[in-house]
């Protein structure tokens, strides 16, 4: 695992901060980025030969640009990329406005994709690298009140699993992390809330809402196991496109594996006879 360096966002706290940690343990040097610049002061001045914070909005195409851009220049290269950062999001669907829609996608989707896109250019020319997506098992398995949220790490999914395909030829690994209930921040003071509260699904959302507070600090999964495991999957010759990481992300994306196949079961005489004769 010697001299590969690994940019990894979002690394103030959490999954993307332990992982920090557990690289640069390794050996491993590590690029991580936050959004304040006291928090990339601090981290500097107890980092100077093993890692390098940066300042790095997700959100904002330049920054980004400019992001990888300085690490190119500096280093050459970047043999893992992880895009950690993202936000969390809990509302019904009908709770939730467009603009808090729009908010969670520029985090989980469009900044992610950005980050992607520009950091694949150089592995390209490499013809090798490795791409890390922490998804969620939220982004196999949708959960009422979670639906936004849901739709983002679907996304994030989506595009992920056509661009192992489009990238595999070019020496260049694609892997979706899906974590379940991991003690972190995200379902703490992080966690995003719709505004508009609807009586009529407190019940369902509203629950879930209550659910995922009452669960926070007490989730089963461990982030510097979690982070251990996704070092070996990169140290792995032939690596998963997939990796679920707790009991809980085993159990709810297996019952969506199931409902899809019993769907499928249930329909496939009226698929069969849906094309021409």
């Amino acid at each position: 695992m010697k001299n590969r360096i690994w940019l990894i966002t979002g690394i103030s706290s959490g999954l993307g901060k332990a992982l920090a940690e557990s690289v640069i343990e390794k050996g491993d040097f590590v690029i991580g980025t936050f959004r304040q610049e006291s928090q990339v002061k601090e981290f500097n001045k107890k980092h100077t030969k093993n890692a390098k914070a940066m300042l790095l909005d997700i959100t904002n195409e330049k920054s980004v640009k400019n992001c990888v851009e300085e690490i190119i220049a500096d280093y050459g290269k970047i043999d893992v990329l992880v895009n950690n950062a993202g936000i969390g999001f809990v509302g019904a669907v009908e709770e939730t406005s467009l603009a808090e829609v729009r908010s969670v996608f520029e985090s989980n989707f469009f900044g992610t994709l950005k980050m992607t896109q520009t950091v694949l250019s150089y592995m390209r020319k490499e013809k090798r690298g490795h791409i890390v997506q922490i998804s969620s098992h939220g982004g196999i398995k949708a959960f009422a009140g979670f639906g936004i949220y849901n739709a983002s790490k679907f996304a994030l999914e989506g595009f992920s699993e056509a661009m192992a395909q489009e990238a595999a030829p070019l020496g260049i690994k694609v892997s979706i992390v899906e974590p379940g209930p991991f003690r972190t921040n995200f379902a703490g003071n992080g966690l995003g809330q719709a505004e508009n509260v609807i009586d009529d699904y407190s019940e369902t959302a509203g629950a879930f809402r209550t659910k995922l507070k009452g669960v926070n600090g007490k989730q089963e999964g461990d982030p510097i196991k979690a982070s251990k495991a996704i070092i070996n999957l990169i140290n792995s010759e032939n690596p998963t496109l997939r990796l679920p990481l707790g009991k809980v992300a085993l159990m709810t994306i297996g019952m969506k594996l199931d409902s899809v196949k019993s769907d499928l079961e249930k329909n496939r005489k009226i698929a069969e006879n849906a094309v021409y004769d």
